[in-house]
């Protein structure tokens, strides 16, 4: 496995939170974001697959809750392999915003072939007019294609970060990382991986390190195919992880 480090300054090791479950089932997992001192870089907020049909108050508390932390929200809209309407997701992402206050946008199973790139590119480019013209002066909006795997290599250009891979330990610890990741800082990359026992943390870590990822998410829980409960709660070993990733683990 070739070390693949980009020059420039790489966003410190911290976690992102594909999805909670909704905040009426998991009170704790939602709290335990804002808890001081804990390296997320941001939360995905799944209403209803997607923002629902009316704004539920429940989630607008745990989306208040974190933002007064300082945690990016990040509204889920899933682009179904690119096979979404166009007015569909930008429908979805507008009601994120009037209702959530979304701080970007986490664009599940998103495409990842270079056909696709073109569509892509303009989702992202009115996604990031509207977050623009909502946010204002609240800082910068964020965008994550939710790729799984390593996309064509334009995709690079079109979201802050993209999450080259996302599945089982078991495939994760004999992982490859594509090449031209190489001249992109470590910020850019998300590794999302069910499935870790705690035994394999540390590796699981280094792994990312090596592969440039600065964005994770690791869990004990084993997932099943197409499924995503794996991450609807707190691994059994999230207070090592933070204790891990917050003081800066380094190779």
């Amino acid at each position: 496995m070739p070390h693949l480090a980009a020059s420039g300054t790489a966003l410190a090791m911290g976690v992102g939170v594909p999805g909670y479950a909704h905040p009426l089932l998991a009170p704790v997992e939602w709290a335990e974001l804002t808890r001081p001192g804990t390296p997320v870089h941001w939360a995905v907020l799944n209403v209803a697959e997607g923002p629902g049909a009316r704004p539920d108050p429940h989630c607008l508390e745990a989306a208040g809750k974190l933002r007064n932390a300082g945690v990016r929200v990040l509204g889920h809209i899933d682009l179904r392999h690119g096979s979404r309407p166009f007015g569909e997701v930008v429908s979805d992402a507008q009601r994120f915003l009037d209702w959530y206050k979304a701080d970007g946008f986490y664009l599940d199973r998103a495409p990842a072939d270079r056909a696709d790139l073109p569509a892509v590119r303009r989702i992202s480019a009115t996604l990031e007019a509207l977050l623009d013209g909502e946010r204002g002066d609240r800082g910068r909006a964020h965008l994550v294609l939710g790729h799984g795997t390593h996309p064509y290599p334009g995709y690079a250009e079109a979201a802050d970060q993209l999450v080259t891979f996302s599945g089982a330990w078991a495939e994760y610890r004999w992982s490859q990382v594509a090449e031209w990741t190489a001249d992109h800082p470590a910020g850019k990359f998300v590794h999302l991986v069910h499935g870790v026992p705690r035994t394999h943390l540390e590796e699981a870590l280094r792994i990312a390190r090596w592969q440039g990822a600065a964005t994770v998410f690791f869990t004990d829980r084993r997932g099943r195919p197409g499924q995503t409960d794996q991450f609807h709660t707190l691994p059994g070993y999230w207070d090592e992880i933070v204790s891990r990733i917050g003081r800066g683990v380094s190779e």
